[in-house]
């Protein structure tokens, strides 16, 4: 006899087992998070397969484990050829089931922590909350201190207080001969922190972050890499905008090139942080600071076009969407590196990079070249520090010529 879960999803028999009255909601959630009619459907059988597994077994809902799903995939395999995304549309379906209350959460046993752990574990929470850096720069900083402790104390107890400085130097000089310059130069910043952390809390009374070697490097060594103003206009004139997709891409790329953007600061934004009616653009940015930027009328006609005949139908508040279910805003700023990559190669321009900051440099050497002030870029970009926006002066190479000294004995 068959069975019709959710108006859509046909059963050829009745499903059986402790899981018969979710297999409604699930499939409706799955709808809701922008899967297509075959996902769902294989997805609502795997489960009705589960459910009547469980049920043979006599194992009730409230005990339903994700054991069960490794044993359970291992039966159903002697049977049938199991899918790529079997095992996933399982777990999601146990988390379903987490997410509406009706498995308990799993008790963990509690691990201690070995003791290099704890204190990089510890050092990452005070970035966080007490000094509110970034994520990424985070996850920069703490395996550099992670080896460090690791390579004085080994598994042993950490004992901050028996540092000395010629255990900094000794470290820093064995890593930074591997290191690319820059990476270096992040070791020394992430350890000078970190010792700083370490007087803070008291494991050490001595200011060792002095001891930190310095990494030599030319101030501003590098220019930009900065996509030019022509392969902008060339990448945008690709877009193809009578799709969904299409709108997205578009906007994305006009508020990076436009407004000079951060990728994590096209993935935050939110719906309320548009002000139509001010033409405003509120954006979060490094260690959580707002900026009020313009939104021009060409970028805020592109995301109008997006929200009105793109985004997906979604609960998210996120300006922008993933096209793929689970429908919901990117993970992070790779999401948009992503976007502009593919769009790139798409039309088949040989940019600087293939990443998304180009654009920013992009922005910066226009206004610059068209006589916008360093300290008016800087406004723009958000720069907390003028140090951060003087690279650019090096960018107007025009500008540059006209004070360069002629060759002794003419051109060459």
């Amino acid at each position: 006899m068959k069975c019709i879960i959710d108006t859509q999803v046909v059963l050829s028999r009745a499903p059986e087992g402790p899981l018969v009255a979710q297999l409604g909601p699930f499939a409706r959630s799955l709808r809701e998070q922008g899967y297509a009619r075959y996902a769902i459907h294989r997805q609502v059988l795997l489960a009705a397969g589960f459910s009547r597994w469980l049920n043979q077994r006599g194992i009730g809902l409230r005990s339903i484990t994700f054991h069960h799903l490794t044993r359970y995939l291992r039966c159903r395999a002697r049977r049938v050829r199991l899918g790529r995304g079997d095992a996933a549309a399982l777990r999601y379906l146990l988390d379903f089931l987490h997410g509406v209350g009706l498995l308990p959460t799993a008790k963990t046993a509690v691990r201690r922590l070995p003791p290099v752990e704890r204190w990089a574990q510890a050092y990452a929470t005070y970035l966080d909350d007490a000094r509110g850096l970034a994520p990424a720069t985070i996850v920069n900083y703490v395996p550099f201190i992670r080896r460090f402790l690791q390579d004085r104390f080994g598994a042993g107890p950490v004992r901050l207080a028996h540092l000395s400085a010629r255990d900094v130097g000794r470290f820093v000089q064995r890593q930074a001969r591997h290191l690319h310059l820059r990476r270096a130069k992040l070791l020394t910043t992430a350890l000078r922190s970190f010792l700083r952390y370490a007087r803070y809390c008291g494991g050490t009374q001595r200011d060792l972050a002095a001891a930190v070697p310095v990494v030599a490097n030319w101030s501003m060594a590098s220019i930009p890499r900065a996509i030019a103003a022509d392969q902008v206009r060339q990448l945008l004139a690709s877009i193809d905008r009578r799709t969904a997709i299409g709108r997205r891409d578009y906007a994305i790329v006009l508020l990076l090139a436009r407004l000079g953007v951060r990728s994590g600061e096209v993935v935050q934004l939110e719906l309320e942080d548009i002000d139509w009616t001010a033409g405003q653009l509120s954006v979060r940015g490094k260690r959580g600071r707002r900026s009020e930027l313009p939104l021009s009328k060409e970028v805020g006609a592109a995301i109008a076009a997006y929200l009105r005949r793109g985004r997906p139908v979604s609960p998210s508040r996120r300006v922008f969407l993933r096209a793929k279910a689970p429908i919901r805003g990117f993970q992070g700023p790779c999401g948009v590196g992503s976007v502009v990559r593919h769009a790139l190669q798409r039309a088949g321009i040989q940019a600087p990079t293939t990443g998304a900051h180009q654009f920013r440099h992009g922005l910066a050497t226009e206004l610059l070249r068209h006589g916008a002030s360093l300290s008016e870029i800087g406004e723009l970009l958000g720069h907390h520090s003028p140090e951060t926006t003087k690279i650019y002066a090096k960018v107007d190479l025009d500008a540059l010529r006209t004070l360069a000294l002629p060759w002794p004995g003419g051109g060459r």
